[in-house]
């Protein structure tokens, strides 16, 4: 390296001060570690305010802090009409902390997470989970999705951090214009890097820090700068240091930087090397537990380019045939400190010569189509309008027939149409006169049936015949003057027997005798023969309303000393249905006492008083055994009759 080309040039003197100046550092590395914070536990509960009591807390969640611990990266992603389905919007880069997304107002779109790895997080694969916890990249998520009507927040996705991996953010498009707010945060390098490669973090082992442990060559008051005051210095002290080994592992090169573009990381290489000399040795030379193990440092090259990141393509427009799909094309650039953050740029910054295509042709599959099977068929009516058919099939690619939805149904040929054959002659057909005159004697007539028919062809009547040409229906005829004819006679109706819903009216019915033009009543016994016209029918002048209906009363409750009998009460309207308008002081009682009379009871002659003292018997209550109830018969039978009376009322 350059600083070891200019060793022959420094003086013993200088080399011991630089060696008593290591060992001081190692020393004060090692008495005295680091005060930088400790990352907490990705399991830890407690919050980035906690314990911090009258204290800010600041962006990154530091008590008392000025947010320079951390790097903030928020804005809103707006979107335009895109297909329906997955569109990936954000990447959020690994070792990310306080991570919120939300979409900026209630949307019928969704939010989708996945894993570098490609592994499913939150609604994967079509299918939407419900709201909750998921742990995925280290750090646990938590998915909120609001269902409530009024409810106009969108959803939304929170994690603590920090992650382990990077993350995807999709949109799962189904409404235009989504809008959706990222916010998270980045932990700054814990050490800063300098201009030169010389003065890396791990140009010295086995130091934790270096501040310009090597003196410039060109700068001749060297000494006075190694004496002046230093962060990891040591005042003189009468602790004696450690021997310092003669041979120690020393940063010699790097490996090249993983990115081309944007920041990456490249491993540090060490070798064995004397103290005294810098000249590199074999390895075995220096303490294989010395050895500082894999160190790696972030690279910075030129910012990368912006490229065009394109999505899924859409489903077929058609279901067969030639149709179309498409996919969403934008301009991505990679930014942020860890150059792992993607954000949507101007579509001018990408390559406009080799923009993707964001329309390709499809075909599913061979539509279907339409095939006629059969000749029109002959014409319904031989004259006039009737209607012919055809048949008509959707057939598929193989030539199978298929349901009719497979094809094209705007496009369907005709299967049935009209036909028209004509007009149609047509005539008055009647038939022969009845045998019997209408009345059995005086004047009457005789009739037949007259209709307009198409000639010998068509059994239906027809209605374009010539009113004037056609035959009568009716011919009178006379069997003479009526002599002794019986027949019943009716009078007018009478009166409606309710003013208001179903009644009945009744009228006279009376056997009459025709002689001559005379009408004579007689004997009803006369005209039995005769169908009797009804004397009385229903009648109904108008809705009574809703009125109150009742059942018969119920057996009584008991045969004497009073009792109770029940019925049923309803008001009900015309239609029988249930109703509330009745007038509640017309309601007839739907209870009422029965059989009041006093009950006699019946006397056995078997059931006796044996002892005069029987009333003790029955104040001492020992009816209850079987010896006094028979010597005390009589006595206990009442007061046994006495406490039922009382139970049943």
């Amino acid at each position: 390296m350059a600083y070891g080309m200019l060793l022959p040039t420094w003086s013993r003197h200088h080399w011991r001060l630089i060696q008593h100046f290591l060992q001081m550092t190692l020393l004060l590395s090692l008495l005295c570690p680091p005060t930088e914070s400790v990352p907490r536990d990705n399991g830890s509960s407690s919050s980035p305010g906690e314990g911090c009591e009258g204290f800010q807390v600041d962006v990154c969640g530091v008590c008392a802090g000025d947010g320079s611990t951390c790097e903030l990266f928020s804005g809103t992603l707006f979107l335009s009409v895109l297909s329906v389905g997955y569109h990936r919007i954000l990447d959020v880069p690994s070792g990310a902390q306080r991570i919120k997304i939300q979409e900026t107002q209630k949307t019928r779109n969704y939010l989708a997470l996945r894993t570098a790895a490609g592994d499913s997080v939150i609604n994967g694969d079509w299918v939407i989970d419900r709201p909750g916890q998921f742990y995925a990249a280290g750090t646990q998520l938590t998915y909120k999705r609001p269902n409530e009507i009024r409810s106009r927040a969108g959803e939304s996705i929170t994690a603590p951090g920090p992650t382990n991996q990077e993350l995807h953010l999709f949109v799962i498009y189904q409404q235009p214009n989504p809008a959706v707010y990222y916010e998270y945060i980045l932990p700054k390098d814990t050490v800063t890097d300098n201009d030169s490669d010389a003065y890396s973090y791990s140009s010295v082992l086995p130091l934790v820090e270096s501040h310009g442990i090597f003196p410039d060559p060109g700068n001749s008051d060297s000494e006075n700068s190694l004496s002046s005051s230093h962060p990891n210095q040591v005042p003189s002290d009468p602790i004696t240091p450690e021997p310092v080994p003669l041979y120690s592992w020393l940063a010699i090169t790097t490996t090249p930087c993983s990115v081309t573009c944007g920041t990456g990381s490249r491993q540090v290489l060490f070798g064995c090397v004397e103290r005294a000399t810098h000249t590199t040795v074999p390895g075995d030379l220096c303490s294989i537990t010395s050895h500082p193990g894999p160190q790696v440092e972030e690279c910075q090259s030129q910012p990368c380019p912006a490229f065009w990141d394109v999505g899924e393509w859409s489903e077929c427009s058609k279901t067969c045939g030639p149709g179309f799909q498409y996919r969403q094309v934008i301009c991505q650039q990679e930014q942020g400190q860890h150059g792992n953050s993607t954000v949507i740029v101007a579509s001018s910054l990408c390559d406009n010569t080799d923009v993707p295509e964001t329309t390709s042709v499809c075909q599913l599959k061979i539509c279907s189509e339409w095939q006629i099977r059969s000749e029109w068929t002959e014409c319904s009516v031989p004259c006039g309008v009737g209607q012919r058919k055809r048949e008509v099939v959707c057939v598929d690619n193989l030539g199978d027939i298929v349901a009719d939805e497979e094809c094209n149904m705007a496009l369907r040929p005709q299967d049935l149409q009209n036909c028209d054959k004509g007009v149609c002659a047509s005539s008055w057909f009647y038939s022969l006169w009845s045998d019997r005159c209408s009345a059995d004697c005086a004047e009457g007539s005789r009739s037949r049936s007259v209709v307009c028919m198409m000639s010998q062809t068509n059994s239906l009547p027809l209605d374009n015949c010539d009113d004037e040409d056609k035959p009568d229906e009716l011919m009178p005829c006379d069997l003479g003057p009526c002599t002794q004819r019986l027949e019943w006679y009716t009078g007018s109706w009478g009166q409606c027997s309710s003013e208001c819903g179903n009644g009945t009216q009744s009228r006279g019915v009376v056997c009459v005798v025709q002689n001559s033009g005379q009408l004579e009543v007689t004997s009803e016994d006369r005209c039995s023969h005769l169908p009797r016209p009804p004397s009385a029918q229903t009648c109904f002048l108008k809705s009574c309303g809703s009125q109150w209906y009742m059942t018969e009363w119920s057996s009584c409750s008991r045969s004497c000393d009073g009792g109770f009998r029940v019925r049923e009460v309803r008001c009900l309207q015309d239609d029988l249905t249930t109703s509330h308008d009745c007038d509640p002081a017309l309601e007839p009682a739907n209870k009422e006492n029965c059989n009041t009379h006093t009950c006699v009871p019946l006397i056995d002659e078997s059931c006796r008083d044996m002892y005069y003292n029987c009333v003790v018997v029955v104040q001492s209550r020992l009816c209850v055994y079987s010896y006094y109830r028979t010597t005390c018969c009589a006595s206990c039978s009442r007061v046994t009759q006495r406490d039922t009376l009382h139970r049943i009322r």
